[in-house]
């Protein structure tokens, strides 16, 4: 081969690996799969919502209902105000339903998984859901575990 064919090969071996690296880069964000569907927002109350972020997905059963839109401290209640964009398409969530923060592949990324109620009525837009449960954070979890260690006295 000439030095010019080889140069051409090198350039589209170049170019093929950035694009791989673009599009792990938006799998890792998860701005591959942000969607501007139509939908309704709904908000939740947490004391510890260590790790969430903005578009962390919101999940029931196990499949992807909506994303984490925004999340703000309140000064009053001393919580965070997580709201949530659920797809329009998901307007009969029972309004009893409760939100947990769970953690989630190797990357440990966080997310909202729902769980239903048992209610009648549905969760509309501007509602908020009132049972949630925050994150788990291993530094508490290591935290308590040594605590007690020390607190038992030796056998």
């Amino acid at each position: 081969m000439t030095t010019r064919a080889i140069e051409i090969w090198v350039g589209i071996f170049v170019v093929a690996g950035f694009v791989a690296l673009f599009v792990l880069s938006m799998q890792v964000s998860n701005l591959s799969s942000y969607q501007g569907e139509k939908g309704f927002d709904i908000t939740a109350r947490f004391d510890d919502v260590s790790g969430l972020k903005v578009r962390s997905m919101v999940t029931m059963a196990g499949v992807r209902i909506g994303r984490v839109t925004a999340i703000e401290f309140d000064d009053q209640a001393l919580q965070a105000v997580v709201t949530m964009k659920i797809d329009g398409q998901h307007r009969t969530l029972p309004r009893d339903s409760s939100a947990n923060i769970y953690t989630a592949g190797l990357l440990g990324e966080k997310y909202i998984g729902l769980e239903a109620g048992g209610d009648e009525a549905s969760l509309g837009p501007g509602d908020q859901i009132q049972l949630t449960q925050d994150a788990l954070v291993l530094e508490k979890l290591l935290g308590q575990f040594i605590s007690r260690m020390i607190d038992e006295p030796a056998k």
